[in-house]
């Protein structure tokens, strides 16, 4: 008989913990387990890439409110939970030591919002043998779920993240298992919540190389054969965390030095754009630096670059790094605390001081010498990258 697995996430916009999900339902076993899909809101250019096989459930509206806009909650008549969020934005602002509302004190607001609200969301009807909650926060799993076992996952680096660790071990403690994307992510979850090591167990993001070489086939980007520039490419999304504040800065500082031949381009959406843009602006490096926005399909971008850049603050483990590995790309990355586990420094790539002059000096290592940039990306061709085997451990716990 087959097993009833639910997977809970947020909504299917264009980011890596939902770009990480499409590629676990591509390889999921449709003989051996039915897969319901609770998405909390309908919206988001990855809905059309979930697999016929899996069974969207329909949306639940009061699920729907918790990254909505105050004032669109109130007029779709959410007054009980809209009242709720902004009690708790005043209290997450008092209890935050942060000064970015978005790295900060909205981590408290978000689990202040679904601990006060959660009297009046609704419970999933339907018993499952396994819940899985795959992205942060996971109280609706916890609280409003029936299942046999629970599994929450871990994308970050939690010794990084401003939260309520009282209250989050109050969640956690209602799963029976919690899958870390790496070793680094699971260690630095465990020195926060060290009683919880019986639980955490290391299964990485997986990856499809076949469906992202197909992908990157989809079409050709830079067609102009007179355009001999350096061509980078970054993902991500615009926020402080992801450094591309960092990479701007770093940019000119090349520009500087007269490598005056680099066009980067970046991949992502968010609120820091308007900062990034000012940033490019004042440097006058509007034709150097080139925002692209949302794209669905970032693969073609990746494949015809000379070199993949992740200049973050700090990442769980980045889904794109892996991602540039199967296309056979050169990557530098900042030495945030879990880069030793995205690439082998020297090896795959480098891995660079976290400053503008760290990712400035591994850019231009690359820029002069072609030698080098053939070497990683002879190792990187040699090597497998997929790694269907990850869901064998999932099906362990499934049972």
């Amino acid at each position: 008989m087959k097993k009833n697995i639910l997977i809970s996430v947020y909504n299917m916009e264009i980011g890596g913990i939902e770009r990480s999900l499409i590629n676990m339902l591509e390889s999921f076993d449709y003989q051996k387990y039915n897969i319901d899909l609770l998405i909390y809101h309908h919206v988001g250019e990855f809905m059309k890439l979930i697999p016929k096989s899996v069974n969207i459930l329909p949306e639940v509206e009061n699920y729907s409110v918790f990254r909505k806009p105050v004032i669109q909650c109130l007029k779709e008549g959410h007054f009980s939970l809209s009242l709720m969020r902004t009690i708790a934005k005043y209290i997450a602002l008092i209890k935050s030591k942060s000064r970015r509302l978005e790295e900060g004190s909205g981590y408290i607001q978000m689990q202040l919002s679904l601990k006060y609200s959660s009297y009046f969301l609704p419970k999933v009807e339907k018993e499952y043998d396994v819940a899985i909650s795959y992205a942060w926060p996971h109280d609706i799993i916890a609280n409003k779920v029936k299942a046999r076992k629970k599994i929450a996952w871990i994308h970050t680096d939690y010794s990084k993240l401003e939260i309520d660790n009282r209250l989050d071990l109050n969640v956690w403690n209602k799963f029976d298992a919690i899958a870390s994307v790496s070793e680094a992510c699971a260690s630095s979850f465990l020195s926060t919540y060290p009683a919880l090591k019986e639980k955490v167990m290391v299964i990485e993001n997986l990856t499809s190389p076949n469906f992202i070489k197909k992908m990157a086939e989809e079409k050709k980007i830079f067609n102009n054969k007179n355009d001999t520039s350096f061509k980078i490419v970054s993902v991500g999304r615009l926020s402080y965390v992801k450094g591309f504040d960092l990479a701007i800065t770093a940019l000119k500082l090349l520009r500087d030095k007269g490598l005056t031949n680099i066009r980067w381009y970046v991949i992502g959406y968010g609120g820091y754009e308007a900062d990034l843009k000012e940033l490019i602006s004042e440097y006058n490096l509007e034709d150097n630096f080139i925002l692209l926005g949302k794209k669905t399909n970032p693969y073609p971008y990746i494949k015809e670059c000379d070199l993949y850049v992740q200049p973050s603050r700090y990442e769980g483990k980045a889904v794109t790094v892996s991602e540039a590995k199967i296309l056979g790309k050169p990557i530098l990355i900042t030495n945030y605390p879990t880069a030793s586990s995205q690439i082998e420094n020297g090896v795959e790539g480098i891995i660079c001081d976290l400053s503008t002059e760290g990712i400035a000096n591994g850019i231009e290592r690359f820029y002069y010498n072609e030698e080098l940039r053939n070497s990683f990306i002879d190792n990187i061709r040699n090597r497998d990258y997929s790694n269907d085997y990850e869901l064998d451990k999932l099906y362990q716990i499934v049972g």
